[in-house]
């Protein structure tokens, strides 16, 4: 008999996942139940109405990774959840995993490693992430008919802004309660000094936006993280001068290392120029990642990694212009083997949160004529693809 989202539901969450087979080169959709209890998975095709994985564990499928628009890896395959078919579903999911939209404004961008960590901290996702300038009318949408406008204005315009996604337990309460007021006094009711304290200068320049109800939340997260990338209405903030490319990869998002890892660039003196989330498809990595190929033996497991959730790419830059960014940066990053970076440079981002030669937590740029190609591959290239 075969299964349905509402049938024997006990311990289980459903959702509906589609995964590309480059085989037969067709979308296949599946119901991807998640059993709390144990934390195991299983997948049943839903056009052939037979299981396709029987129940089991898979590492790396985690309950605060399922939603949709996420990206998980089940044994080599990447599936996207792409709805919640399920009503029991929906209603345990719609605080635990509820979605706010944040904006850092650009008089705190240069903290936003240190930001995001204390996001991480108190337990929300960074989901999506875009850097990007905003224009008059997006300021508008957020502040039009606020008194100061003239002077939210040109706060919101002169630098580039950071736009994310948050995902957690009544995530849109818990961000305005984090971001708070300016008054450095004053503490939260959970005894903790709010980011507009720490970070911000004044009213107008308290540093943060957040959406103040889940239905604003929503609409402010189609309108500037929208599924189709042609309908963005901010641009990229990238450079594409003296830049080098780092890659945040999927392992590292997932074990939430986004902050430590932005934050010891910044405090490194290197600019963040631009940073936002990919999902990589396997033919763009494959084609990014060509170079090694027949080089190195970890190629095919290399390009599986950087294809299998979310990653983040930023451009790298610095207030010198005659540094080698490039080079200078690469040894920064420290050697590609994790366990060699311990050994003979253990400060290196490498040393500090890679695991083994293929989830060595960044890809960088290893030769000075690749750093400006990589950045324009992604922020070009895979930045004008429409998304799956």
């Amino acid at each position: 008999m075969s299964k349905k989202p509402s049938e024997d539901y006990t311990d289980k969450l459903v959702f509906e996942a589609k995964w590309f087979d480059n085989v037969s080169g067709m979308e296949k959709i599946f119901y991807l139940y998640f059993f709390t209890l144990d934390n195991t998975i299983e997948l049943f095709d839903i056009k052939s109405r037979k299981t396709f994985l029987r129940r089991i564990k898979c590492d790396g499928v985690k309950r605060e990774n399922l939603y949709v628009g996420s990206m998980v890896t089940i044994f080599s395959r990447t599936m996207t959840i792409t709805d919640i078919p399920d009503a029991a579903t929906k209603n345990i999911l719609c605080k635990t995993m509820q979605k706010t939209f944040a904006i850092l404004k650009p008089n705190v961008v240069d903290k936003m490693g240190e930001i995001f960590k204390i996001i991480t901290a108190h337990n929300l996702q960074i989901v999506n992430v875009r850097m990007g300038n905003f224009k008059e009318k997006d300021v508008e949408r957020f502040y039009k008919n606020n008194d100061q406008f003239p002077f939210i204005r040109s706060q919101m315009t002169y630098g580039p802004v950071v736009l994310l996604t948050l995902v957690g337990e009544n995530a849109v309460t818990r961000w305005n309660e984090l971001i708070g007021d300016n008054d450095n006094n004053k503490m939260n009711k959970n005894k903790f000094i709010s980011l507009s304290a720490r970070y911000g200068e004044d009213a107008i320049k308290n540093g943060f936006y957040g959406s103040p109800n889940v239905e604003t939340a929503k609409s402010e997260i189609e309108e500037y993280f929208p599924n189709l990338k042609s309908k963005r209405t901010i641009d990229t903030s990238a450079t594409f001068k003296n830049c080098t490319l780092c890659i945040i990869l999927p392992h590292a998002v997932q074990t939430k290392l986004i902050g430590d890892i932005v934050n010891d660039i910044q405090k490194a003196n290197y600019k963040i120029s631009a940073i936002q989330s990919f999902n990589i498809n396997p033919v763009d990595a494959d084609e990014f990642l060509e170079v090694y190929k027949g080089i190195m033996s970890e190629y095919s497991a290399m390009v599986a990694e950087l294809h299998s959730g979310p990653c983040i790419a930023m451009e790298i830059t610095h207030e010198n212009p005659s540094l080698a960014v490039t080079e200078e940066f690469r040894k920064f990053c420290g050697p590609k083997d994790p366990d060699i970076a311990r050994k003979i440079r253990p400060n290196t981002l490498r040393a500090k949160y890679g695991i083994s030669k293929v989830q060595n937590a960044i890809h960088c740029s290893d030769l000075p004529t690749d750093g400006l190609l990589e950045v324009e591959f992604f922020f070009k290239i895979c930045d004008q693809n429409d998304a799956d």
